[in-house]
């Protein structure tokens, strides 16, 4: 018999966590699998915990806010199933597509509900630093990926287990394991869903949010896939050198042959350190 662990993590969302945990059991009651739901109380200073105990779910407490990615990261080890569901406890994704994920699931590594559907209530200020990691991600991995951190997903857990070492405790585990799977051809497929408006006031700082999430995505392509931020480098250090070298010798006295040397050498040094990281990726056993 099929069997899912839902695993939602949770601050300071008494607005929002009742109703989404009775819709999410009904759902998967319909569906007639053995399921469990796990809310993860990231030290919340509102009723979050109490109204989850009321309910009867499985509750973790933080005593104090850990982040998105430490909450997962303990329901993920406290899961009884492989198959892992997460959901915010906001509201805003629709539960009703949570059968296709978890059907399509039997075929992927991970399902993704790719927040592209007919009607998607994104706030204004989150479009533009969305777009633009969107942009470094797609070329990170070598390919368009449709929504990247969406926080509505079903994945392995053994998968998931294999990259806990380099997940983070923020908001961009989602971003994470998005990049990390994809750099290392696990089987991936997004499903379009719609995104409704948050209940309550959300937790995303967009500055220091997307600074972090493109450090993340910098990162884990160093980690998987070092060749793409290398060699981009080292061609402009390249060309920065072929650049100097004629405008020396075309406009100025005498030709700047020692920083064209240096120039040259450094990108010859970053070329020669993506290759050998290149090669100690290949030899790690994933």
């Amino acid at each position: 018999m099929k069997a899912i662990s839902a695993i939602i993590p949770a601050y300071n969302e008494e607005n929002g966590i009742a109703r989404v945990i009775s819709e999410l059991t009904a759902v998967l009651r319909k569906l007639d699998i053995a399921f469990e739901i796990i809310v993860v109380n990231d030290g919340s200073t509102d009723r979050t915990g109490e109204i989850v105990k009321d309910l009867g779910g499985t509750l973790l407490d933080h005593p104090v806010n850990r982040g998105y990615g430490a909450s997962l990261k303990d329901g993920i080890r406290e899961a009884q199933y492989d198959d892992i569901l997460i959901l915010d406890a906001d509201g805003t994704y629709p539960q009703d597509a949570i059968p296709a994920l978890i059907k399509a699931a039997d075929n992927y590594d991970m399902v993704v509900g790719s927040r592209t559907g007919g009607s998607v209530a994104i706030p204004p200020h989150r479009r533009f630093p969305k777009w633009l990691l969107k942009k470094m991600a797609d070329y990170l991995v070598g390919m368009k990926i449709p929504d990247l951190n969406s926080g509505l997903r079903v994945f392995k857990r053994s998968v998931a287990l294999k990259f806990f070492n380099i997940l983070p405790n923020g908001f961009s585990f989602t971003t994470t394991i998005t990049v990390a799977l994809l750099s290392n051809n696990y089987r991936v497929k997004y499903i379009p869903i719609n995104y409704n408006k948050r209940t309550g006031k959300s937790k995303f700082r967009p500055i220091q949010d997307t600074f972090n999430l493109l450090n993340l995505i910098l990162r884990t392509s160093l980690y998987f896939n070092p060749l793409k931020i290398f060699i981009p480098f080292s061609l402009i250090l390249f060309l920065l050198a072929i650049l100097v070298f004629i405008y020396s010798k075309f406009f100025t006295p005498q030709v700047m042959d020692i920083t064209v040397i240096v120039i040259t050498m450094t990108a010859v040094q970053i070329m020669a350190l993506g290759l050998i990281a290149d090669l100690i990726d290949k030899r790690t056993d994933r």
